[in-house]
C-alpha cells in the first residue's frame, strides 16, 4: 500500500522562490492536477455536511425520526473521513479544517435546531438561549481542539482520554430526550426546563476540562466470531432510534 499510494505533502515540497524561478514555479503550481484520491476523504465529509443539514430540513417539517436518522449518517460519516485519508495516504490541513467545519454543522448547529424545534421553542426565547449555547459551546470545544494540534506533543493520558465530552458524543447525548420519545417514553411539554437543564449541562461538558474515556484503543481488534454480532446490535440499535 505504501508504494501504491505515495504520499501526499505538496506544502513540504522545495519549491524555488523569488524571481523568474519563482513565477514559473507559481505558474507550474496553478496547473497542477490533484490526484482523485485526495478528494475522496473531503467528499465524504462533504455528504457528511449534506446529512446534517438534511436532518435541520426534517425537524423543520416535523420529521424527527429521519432527522435523527440524518445525523447518525453523519456522525458515522465523520468517523470514517479521516481513515479513509490516512488509508489513502491523502491528509491535508485542507481537509482537518473541512472536517471541522462539518463537526459544527452536524454536532452543534443541526442537534441545537433539532431541539429547538421539538422541545425547547416551549421555553421561547429562554429555549433558544440554550440552543445557542449549546452551538457555541460546540464551537469553542473544536476551536481548542484544533489550537491543540499545534501546541505540541499531547500528555500520556490523551491517549485514552479526551479533554472534555467530543462533539459527536456530545451531540448524540443530547438528542437522548428526542430518542426516548420516539421509542414510547413520554416527554410532555411540561419537561421542556429539564430538556434545558440536560441540554445545558451537555453543553458545559464539552468544554470542560474533565477527563473522559476514549476507548480509542478498544476494540482496534475485533476477534472475528465477534464481527456479525457487533454489526447486529449496531443496526438495531439505529433502527430502534428512526423507527
Amino acid at each position: 500500500m505504501k508504494g501504491f499510494f505515495p504520499p501526499l505533502d505538496p506544502e513540504n515540497e522545495d519549491r524555488p522562490k523569488g524571481g523568474r524561478a519563482g513565477a514559473l514555479d507559481k505558474r507550474l503550481r496553478r496547473r497542477r492536477l490533484v490526484p482523485f484520491r485526495a478528494l475522496i476523504p473531503n467528499m465524504v465529509t462533504l455528504l457528511a455536511i449534506c446529512a446534517g443539514l438534511t436532518a435541520i430540513r426534517l425537524a423543520i417539517e416535523g420529521n424527527f425520526e429521519l432527522a435523527v436518522g440524518a445525523l447518525i449518517l453523519a456522525a458515522i460519516l465523520d468517523g470514517i473521513d479521516g481513515r479513509v485519508a490516512r488509508l489513502l495516504k491523502s491528509t491535508s490541513r485542507f481537509g482537518e479544517q473541512l472536517d471541522s467545519l462539518a463537526d459544527f454543522v452536524n454536532f452543534g448547529v443541526a442537534p441545537a435546531i433539532l431541539l429547538y424545534v421539538w422541545r425547547l421553542s416551549d421555553l421561547r426565547s429562554l429555549g433558544w438561549i440554550v440552543a445557542l449555547a449549546l452551538a457555541i459551546c460546540t464551537a469553542l470545544r473544536l476551536a481548542r481542539f484544533n489550537a491543540a494540534l499545534d501546541a505540541g506533543p499531547d500528555p500520556d493520558w490523551h491517549k485514552d482520554y479526551f479533554v472534555g465530552i467530543p462533539a459527536p458524543v456530545g451531540a448524540m447525548a443530547v438528542l437522548l430526550p428526542l430518542a426516548l420519545s420516539k421509542i414510547g417514553i413520554p416527554v410532555p411539554p411540561e419537561a421542556a426546563v429539564l430538556v434545558a437543564l440536560y441540554t445545558s449541562a451537555i453543553a458545559l461538558l464539552m468544554v470542560s476540562r474533565l477527563p473522559t474515556w476514549s476507548g480509542k484503543r478498544l476494540g482496534q481488534r475485533i476477534p472475528t466470531d465477534s464481527v456479525m454480532p457487533f454489526l447486529v446490535v449496531a443496526v438495531l440499535m439505529i433502527a430502534l432510534l428512526i423507527s
